[in-house]
C-alpha cells in the first residue's frame, strides 16, 4: 500500500455550503452490499454517509465506525442487507497512520484545539523507539472528552463543548503494532502506523506518548488504513463516486461477508440452504465455532452467519430470499 497522505492540522477543510431551501426528493431503491469509502478531510462520518446514500439512492444505509472530521481514510458504508452484519466490522481491529506533533499540547488532543503548553523536545531516535515500545500490548487508556461515550445519557463531547470535565475510568485496549514510519526533528512530527483493538483513541495514544517522552504531544493528522481485512487502498473517494454513473457505482459494492474476516466457512447444498434461511438448525460434522459464514451453491452465495455448538449449525443473522437473489445479481 502506498503511504496515505496525512494533512497537517492547519489544512482542515471549511464546511461545505448548502443551498437554501428544501432538498428535492429523490426516488429510493433497494441497494445491498458494502462500499469502501475513503472519507475526505473536514467531513463528519454521518455527512459522508448521507452523501453516499443519496448518490446510490439507497433506502437503507449505515457506517461501521465513526471517523472524526479531522481524520480521513477507510469508512465502510453498509447498504440494505449488509447492515445486519455491520457489528462484525465495528468489533474488528483497526489500522491507522497517525501524525503526532511533539512538544505541543492542545485542548482536545488534536490540531483543532487551542495550544495549552509548549515544551522543548529532547529525544533521540533510540529514545523514540523505547518510548513507543512501552505502548505495545494490552494497556489501560482513559477515553478523551471528545468521544461519543455516554454519561447519564449524554455524550462526553457534549459535556466538553459546555466546558464540563467528566471523570472517565480507564478502559483496557490492545495495541497490536506501533511502528515508527518517519521522524522529522525539524518539524517535530512523528509518523506512526498503528494496529489496535476497537475502542482505541489514537489522539489519547498521541498525548500519552508525548507525556512518556516528557515533552507533550497532540494528534496532528489521522488516516484510517484498515478495518479487519478491509484496506483503504481498495477504497473510493467521494469525488470519484460523484463523477460516476449509477451502474459504475453499483459495481463497487462488495458482499456483506467481506466484513466477516477470517470466520470459518460452511457450504450447504440447495436443499440445506433453503432450510437454513428459514432459521432451521441442522446437524453438521464440524467442530464448534462461535461464528461462521454460511454459503449456498452454484454460484456460492452468502446466506448469513451462524454458530456451531455440539454438532449443530445454529442460524444467527440471515438474508431473506429476496436479499440472496439481489446479491446473486450483483455478482
Amino acid at each position: 500500500m502506498s503511504s496515505p497522505a496525512i494533512a497537517p492540522d492547519d489544512t482542515l477543510a471549511a464546511p461545505e455550503a448548502r443551498p437554501a431551501g428544501p432538498r428535492p426528493r429523490v426516488p429510493r431503491r433497494p441497494v445491498h452490499g458494502v462500499l469502501l469509502l475513503d472519507k475526505p478531510l473536514g467531513l463528519s462520518s454521518n455527512d459522508a454517509l448521507q452523501k453516499v446514500k443519496r448518490l446510490f439512492r439507497a433506502e437503507k444505509a449505515g457506517h461501521t465506525g465513526t471517523l472524526d472530521p479531522l481524520a480521513t481514510g477507510l469508512l465502510p458504508i453498509c447498504f440494505g442487507a449488509a447492515t445486519k452484519f455491520s457489528q462484525a466490522s465495528l468489533e474488528a481491529d483497526k489500522g491507522y497512520r497517525a501524525l503526532v506533533r511533539l512538544g505541543q499540547t492542545r485542548v482536545g488532543g488534536d490540531g483543532e484545539g487551542e495550544i495549552v503548553a509548549e515544551r522543548p523536545v529532547q529525544v533521540s531516535p533510540e529514545g523514540l523507539q523505547v518510548a513507543v515500545a512501552r505502548f505495545v500490548g494490552e494497556i489501560d487508556q482513559i477515553p478523551p472528552m471528545q468521544s461519543a461515550i455516554k454519561k447519564d445519557g449524554k455524550a462526553l463531547y457534549e459535556y466538553a463543548r459546555a466546558g464540563v470535565e467528566i471523570e472517565r475510568p480507564p478502559r483496557r485496549i490492545t495495541i497490536h503494532r506501533l511502528d515508527i514510519v518517519a521522524w522529522d526533528p525539524a518539524q517535530l512530527l512523528l509518523t506512526l502506523d498503528v494496529r489496535c483493538s476497537k475502542g482505541t483513541y489514537v489522539r489519547t495514544l498521541a498525548e500519552d506518548l508525548g507525556e512518556a517522552l516528557g515533552c507533550g504531544a497532540h494528534l496532528a493528522g489521522l488516516v484510517r488504513t484498515g478495518s479487519g481485512r478491509l484496506d483503504v487502498a481498495d477504497a473510493v473517494s467521494l469525488e470519484a463516486l460523484e463523477a460516476m454513473d449509477e451502474p459504475a457505482r453499483d459495481k463497487l459494492l462488495r458482499g456483506p461477508d467481506c466484513m466477516l474476516g477470517d470466520w470459518p466457512t460452511v457450504l450447504l447444498d440447495a436443499k440445506e440452504s433453503g432450510r437454513f434461511i428459514t432459521g432451521l438448525k441442522r446437524r453438521v460434522a464440524l467442530p464448534d465455532a462461535p461464528a461462521v459464514r454460511v454459503y449456498g451453491p452454484n454460484p456460492a452465495v452468502f446466506l448469513g452467519s451462524a454458530s456451531i455448538a455440539s454438532g449443530e449449525l445454529i442460524p444467527d443473522r440471515l438474508l431473506s430470499p429476496d436479499e440472496v437473489q439481489a446479491l446473486i445479481l450483483n455478482q
